[in-house]
């Protein structure tokens, strides 16, 4: 069977400690319906632009976003019409396609993990992906000759997979100890960046491998509890360096004894990295609708006061000298008079006197 061979480092420590503290921010913030809407559809539309242009992908993110808005619309020349986007069908077809894994997906995520990772969940991720890209008799097929995998961003070969008659026998025991007991004891972020490695390192499909492989990681992380409310996507971080992605899923097979770990403290760091940021916006907001609801309405702030705000958002307590570093080329006078205006509109109050004078939100 199947065993990962990796090390839980230092890196790895920190970023998990760093996941799950904000997965709890995440999970425990009141928001409105209409933001975590519109949070959702960013991570959608970033899902899928990055994590088709990772492919080759040549439309641009907002043509992207277009194609994906129109939600009942999979005729390629119908998208075409609709937004007059002038671009490759097969490019159009892509981002159909990964919309309409994400959607599968979506709708699989509370079913038990035992049921969803299996071979016939892995296959039917594959059929959706390359749908109207490659052969019909080919989709949801494991591939049976040898491939290679090229760069997208500078070409040339950067790896060549198992032969095909490997294939099935790799996917068996790679499943098997995915729903084996001892997977179930590894942390379901680890055992998302070990799927994803082993599926791209496997590549069973003529086509469509890397977005599978995606795919099947991202599923696991739903199945598992970690969807974060679907507010995050990866692409984006392995879009961001495609080369550095590409060679942390290469220095396994170069390592000794196929060791993961340098792979999972990139997988991890990249799902630390992007659920801070979504943690910062959920916090911000958190405390904009809380603040709107003491003062019982919304008030007027200048460029300067929006800054200054910003600034009270991110410490429990601000000096004057705070206040000045973040508006360094306004006068302390002007700084003054905003923190003033600010403490009249009860957004703020004043502790201490003289040179220990503190400001901070009203609580």
């Amino acid at each position: 069977m199947y065993q990962p061979n990796f090390t839980i480092s230092n890196n790895l420590l920190t970023y998990i400690a760093s996941i799950e503290a904000a997965r709890a921010v995440i999970d425990l913030s009141p928001l409105v319906p209409a933001y975590e809407a519109k949070f959702r559809e960013d991570a959608l539309s970033n899902a899928i632009h990055f994590g088709t242009k990772i492919e080759g992908n040549e439309l641009s993110q907002e043509q992207a976003q277009q194609v994906v808005r129109l939600q009942n619309v999979v005729d390629t020349r119908e998208v075409m019409k609709q937004t007059g986007i002038m671009a490759r069908e097969r490019d159009i077809q892509e981002v159909i396609n990964y919309r309409n894994v994400i959607a599968w997906i979506d709708a699989q995520q509370e079913i038990k993990t035992a049921q969803v990772f299996t071979e016939s969940t892995l296959k039917t991720l594959h059929r959706l992906t390359v749908k109207g890209l490659i052969d019909d008799s080919l989709t949801g097929q494991y591939r049976d000759k040898q491939v290679i995998v090229e760069s997208a961003a500078k070409g040339g070969v950067v790896f060549r997979p198992p032969v095909s008659v490997e294939v099935p026998y790799l996917i068996e025991d790679l499943f098997t100890w995915g729903n084996s007991q001892k997977a179930k004891l590894v942390h379901p972020i680890f055992r998302a960046g070990i799927i994803h490695y082993q599926l791209a390192y496997i590549h069973p499909f003529i086509e469509g491998n890397g977005r599978t492989a995606r795919g099947m990681a991202t599923l696991l992380l739903y199945s598992l509890g970690y969807n974060f409310k679907r507010f995050f996507s990866l692409e984006q971080y392995f879009d961001s360096d495609v080369e550095v992605y590409y060679n942390s899923l290469l220095s396994v097979q170069q390592s000794p004894k196929a060791d993961l770990t340098f792979w999972l403290e990139y997988f991890c760091y990249g799902v630390a990295l992007e659920i801070d940021k979504i943690q910062r916006q959920v916090g911000k907001l958190s405390k904009d609708l809380k603040l709107k609801k003491q003062l019982g309405k919304q008030i007027a702030l200048s460029e300067r006061q929006i800054v200054l705000l910003e600034l009270f958002q991110q410490q429990d307590e601000v000096t004057s000298d705070d206040a000045q570093n973040v508006l360094p080329n306004i006068s302390v006078d002007t700084v003054l008079r905003d923190i003033k205006d600010l403490i009249a509109k009860g957004v703020i109050e004043k502790r201490g006197i003289t040179k220990g004078v503190r400001y901070r939100l009203v609580e």
